[in-house]
């Protein structure tokens, strides 16, 4: 895990399949992420012939625009890459000071990356939730696991954190999100983070999936910070305009820079919610709007001054008005003007 500010929040690029089986354009996203300064590249690592049988059905919500009609299963492997290629990658990600979070889709994957790759994390897909063996087998590698929990129900996500506690695994960060290919405003549901953080007591993240070409996607998850996010996940790809693989809810590397950037203001702006003295920003405000005590009309000197000769104007000069007892009954010592600020220099 990076060293840096604990309170900033960990943002996650995730490139899944945007490689479309070229480790030159997975490189490329990877050194995109850095330039972004995201904290975290999350890919997959799978092998097809454990992972899915040569006859699974393709379709809409399964695979992105315009590839719903090819096998699904020969598809994912034309864009799978090697794990000589993981290696190399997992090698420039050290190499670039970026942390690797890894999904492994079947067991074979993880022993892989367990054994061939630097990682800090991994990734355990709800659609794993079911998989005791495999779950377990995860946790037992003690390393941190983001817990993808869009899909999943109560029951299924206290099942998996009991697997993890009976290893001695409690590094789980539960993350929510679905991809729709991509997800609705309406599908996004911000407000969940706080219930599962209530509910099972870990940190929570938000794994992002709306439409990358939208104002929304760059903005809205800014939210999820003020409820409660520790983690957030958005897709980033090479280049949008390709339309390669997860490129619906998939952000360009300036775009994804832009994204960070936007975290990073958010999160100044949150500030702290504990009590502290005014900052000198806000003492400034305080000086420039209060109003002050001035003269209601021309004073002569030696006359006595009353409280119908007293009225608040913003002003450079003069007393508070909480302060206008310490002239009232005492003596102007000068003539003073209509407007003049009233201080107890003044009076005798």
């Amino acid at each position: 895990m990076k060293t840096s500010d604990k309170k900033s929040t960990y943002v996650i690029a995730e490139m899944a399949w945007a490689h479309d089986g070229s480790l030159d354009k997975a490189l490329l996203i990877l050194e995109g992420a850095k330039n972004a300064n995201a904290d975290a590249i999350s890919i997959h690592v799978t092998d097809l012939n454990d992972y899915m049988v040569p006859k699974y059905g393709s379709g809409e919500g399964r695979v992105s625009a315009g590839k719903e009609s090819e096998a699904i299963f020969n598809y994912l492997n034309n864009i799978n890459l090697s794990q000589e290629d993981w290696i190399v990658f997992s090698k420039k990600a050290i190499e670039l000071e970026i942390d690797l979070c890894v999904m492994p889709n079947d067991s074979s994957s993880l022993e892989f990356c367990e054994d061939s790759l630097i990682l800090e994390s991994y990734v355990l897909s709800a659609a794993a939730f079911s998989e005791v063996d495999f779950v377990r087998a995860v946790a037992a590698k003690q390393k941190r696991t983001f817990l993808r929990i869009g899909g999943a129900s109560l029951a299924e996500i206290e099942d998996v954190i009991s697997i993890f506690a009976d290893q001695g695994n409690d590094q789980i960060v539960l993350l929510y999100g679905h991809q729709n290919y991509p997800t609705k405003v309406e599908d996004t549901q911000f407000n969940k983070l706080n219930m599962y953080k209530s509910l099972f007591g870990y940190p929570v993240g938000m794994a992002d999936h709306l439409d990358g070409d939208s104002f929304e996607a760059l903005a809205l998850p800014t939210m999820a910070i003020a409820l409660g996010a520790d983690y957030i996940e958005k897709h980033i790809t090479y280049d949008r305009s390709e339309k390669g693989e997860d490129f619906e809810a998939a952000l360009g590397p300036d775009s994804f820079k832009t994204f960070v950037g936007l975290i990073r203001s958010a999160e100044q702006a949150m500030g702290s919610s504990i009590w502290s003295p005014m900052s000198s920003s806000e003492k400034k405000y305080r000086e420039a709007s209060r109003k002050k005590a001035v003269a209601k009309r021309n004073i002569e000197a030696g006359e006595k001054m009353t409280r119908d000769l007293v009225t608040f104007k913003r002003s450079d000069s003069g007393l508070p008005p909480g302060d206008i007892d310490l002239i009232i009954g005492r003596v102007a010592n000068k003539p003073l003007s209509e407007n003049d600020g009233l201080s107890t220099e003044h009076f005798i």
